[in-house]
């Protein structure tokens, strides 16, 4: 009788992989018509194709994905690059959301997502090597800056691109909403509610959506529109819409009206707000930006707009996708719907 330890010594023996030629013997048909039915080609029997789809499970035939990749000459994966601070994904939801509905949509076509964040100038030398080594088939960009160098990268290698937002000299595919209408649209009904000193909380004036929004915010305020009334912040952030309240009101306590650049933004300023003995929406009329759950989870909810976050993702991801095919992108991009919801905040 061996003892334990002479058990334990010995390795169990690994299991082969099943091969094509398994499943060709078991299905009775050639390797070729084998071939043709896992690489999703025509021209194969129905009788075939359920001869050896049965064979694939009777035998446990995985195929070799790696080795597909190098003959097709596709990784059958798309990066989704974020340029934001990590924290900033338990913070803001819409990049969650953007990241789900362009996951649906791969996942939809048999492909990989790949999340790859860029938070320093090391990330962005690390993304752009692992770019030009061709892990990857396309790649999918949110909130990229003007003349950013992973912007470059893709251009220089002509890789299938698709930008949330749109980046001002990007010629590449985008998707986006009207962030200059839209928030227009709700500094206009902010400003119908009779607030005769409204402020705005801007984030993020280094990329397109920033600048656009604090533009529709000083069309809609027009003569009444007051720079001093303005607090920058870098990004659309909790921490940041609380410590920019409390900056605004340090320096302009009459403040009776706040357009927040997102809702994350807005959360924080309510907070502050609310410590410092301010009543929303009575002493202050409060509004933010995407319709994302810090909209719906405030007391009281927020009024905002709507951004279509996972519908974004969603555009991005099959615009990438029908790039793969050899299709051309949409000349002039793509614009997703962004209404007004006016709720209790102001």
């Amino acid at each position: 009788m061996r003892g334990y330890g002479e058990d334990m010594g010995k390795a169990s023996p690994r299991r082969k992989r099943a091969t094509v030629h398994d499943v060709a013997m078991a299905a009775g048909v050639s390797r070729g018509t084998v071939s043709r039915v896992v690489n999703g080609e025509r021209y194969v029997s129905d009788e075939a194709r359920k001869a050896i789809e049965k064979a694939i499970v009777e035998v446990g035939y995985v195929p070799n994905t790696a080795a597909r990749s190098l003959v097709m000459q596709r990784t059958q994966a798309v990066a989704f690059i974020v340029h934001e601070p990590d924290r900033l994904f338990v913070e803001d939801p819409n990049i969650g959301e953007i990241l789900l509905g362009a996951n649906a949509a791969l996942s939809d076509a048999d492909y990989q997502m790949v999340s790859l964040v860029v938070d320093s100038e090391k990330d962005t030398a690390r993304v752009a090597r692992y770019l030009q080594g061709g892990f990857a088939d396309g790649a999918v960009i949110v909130s990229a800056r003007q003349d950013d160098p992973i912007t470059r990268v893709v251009e220089r290698l002509d890789l299938p691109t698709a930008f949330v937002g749109h980046p001002p000299g990007v010629t590449a595919a985008w998707v986006g909403i009207d962030n200059h209408g839209s928030a227009r649209a709700i500094s206009e009904r902010l400003l119908a509610t009779g607030r005769s000193r409204i402020a705005m909380i801007a984030a993020a004036l280094d990329r397109d959506s920033g600048v656009d929004r604090l533009a529709g915010f000083r069309e809609a305020l027009g003569d009444r529109f007051d720079p001093a009334l303005v607090e920058p912040i870098s990004h659309y952030s909790y921490t940041e819409g609380a410590a920019a309240m409390r900056a605004l009101l340090e320096r302009a306590p009459d403040v009776d009206g706040v357009f927040a650049a997102s809702d994350a933004v807005a959360a924080g300023a309510l907070e502050t707000l609310r410590e410092l003995g301010r009543r929303v929406p009575e002493d202050v009329g409060l509004v933010g930006f995407d319709d994302s759950a810090w909209a719906r989870r405030c007391q009281p909810a927020l009024s905002t707009v709507h951004q279509p976050a996972g519908g974004l993702g969603r555009a991005a991801a099959e615009s990438v996708l029908a790039q793969i095919r050899g299709e051309l992108p949409e000349l002039g991009g793509i614009l997703l719907e962004s209404p007004v919801v006016w709720r209790e905040s102001a």
